[in-house]
């Protein structure tokens, strides 16, 4: 009797080790399902259900990485904030890697700015001496009105602000983040723009066109000259104070198609020309302060 207690016992373990899973339907995919082998897992404990992932931590296809970040994450590992302690290229660290802002003049005051900087700072958000103290290097009814002393006052002092006012009483000018050196390059830079100050006193700044390529040409004999024809001033020894306008080749025109910064004139007289750079401590780094490679004309 013993005996058949024992043998009944082990057919019944060895047939509960094999069980077929009911199918939904004839046509169900589940009816096609093979026997489980729940044998081998015999006095195992079953595995808890994974939990599925709270909505907020799903990950949606605009967020999913692309194939080139999925394998540089394969090999190396999640992207730093700062790798070896550097930070990351963007329009916060590097403004004038990026064309220039035209429609936001919100800036911090600097406490060495006079009146009259005071009210040329936000023509410098974004750019390189938007918190820079910045002082005047060049003025020609001061320093004289000829291409040397235009240079000799202005070159490898960096990025600066060229403001002229013409007979009529008219502000414009603009921003060359190369600066001069005098090596006659033809200096690009996507973040140059020129500008116009509007009756009310705002100001309408206008940006480079057709890449970054000729926002300054850098001519020794030559005054200011932004693009072949935007704004040029050539500070020549017959007319010295003459200024040129032609827009759209080099930067762009107004919004109602106005072709030139004098509005209805191509050339002009001027009675102030001045330019701003910034402030640099001695040693201090100064930005684009000699020749640029291959930028020679």
């Amino acid at each position: 009797m013993r005996k058949i207690y024992l043998i009944a016992s082990v057919l019944a373990t060895f047939s509960h080790g094999f069980q077929i899973v009911p199918s939904r339907s004839l046509h169900s995919p589940l009816s096609y399902r093979r026997t489980e082998r729940h044998f081998f897992n015999f006095g195992q404990k079953p595995q808890p259900k994974q939990a599925e992932p709270e909505p907020s931590k799903i990950t949606t296809p605009e967020e999913e990485p692309d194939a080139v970040e999925k394998l540089f994450t394969f090999f190396f590992g999640k992207p730093e904030e700062e790798p070896f302690g550097l930070k990351r290229f963007g329009r916060e660290r590097f403004p004038e890697q990026y064309p220039a802002t035209v429609d936001d003049f919100d800036v911090a005051s600097v406490e060495a700015d006079d009146k009259e900087m005071a009210a040329l700072r936000p023509l410098l958000k974004n750019t390189n001496l938007e918190e820079r103290a910045v002082y005047l290097t060049y003025s020609a009814n001061n320093n004289g009105w000829s291409a040397e002393a235009f240079h000799n006052a202005v070159d490898r002092k960096g990025g600066a602000l060229v403001v002229c006012t013409t007979t009529s009483g008219q502000v414009c000018g603009g921003y060359n983040p190369k600066g001069w050196v005098g090596y006659g390059e033809a200096r690009g830079s996507i973040a140059a723009f020129l500008f116009v100050r509007n009756k009310d006193g705002t100001f309408t700044k206008l940006r480079k066109v057709g890449g970054a390529g000729l926002a300054q040409i850098d001519n020794p004999e030559s005054g200011p000259s932004f693009g072949v024809d935007s704004l040029v001033i050539p500070l020549n020894r017959d007319n010295k104070k003459l200024a040129r306008s032609k827009l759209g080749s080099y930067y762009e025109r107004f919004e109602d198609g106005t072709n030139s910064l004098f509005v209805s004139q191509a050339a002009v007289q001027l009675r102030d020309l001045k330019v701003y750079h910034g402030v640099y401590k001695d040693g201090e780094f100064i930005p684009f302060s000699d020749a640029e490679p291959f930028a020679l004309s």
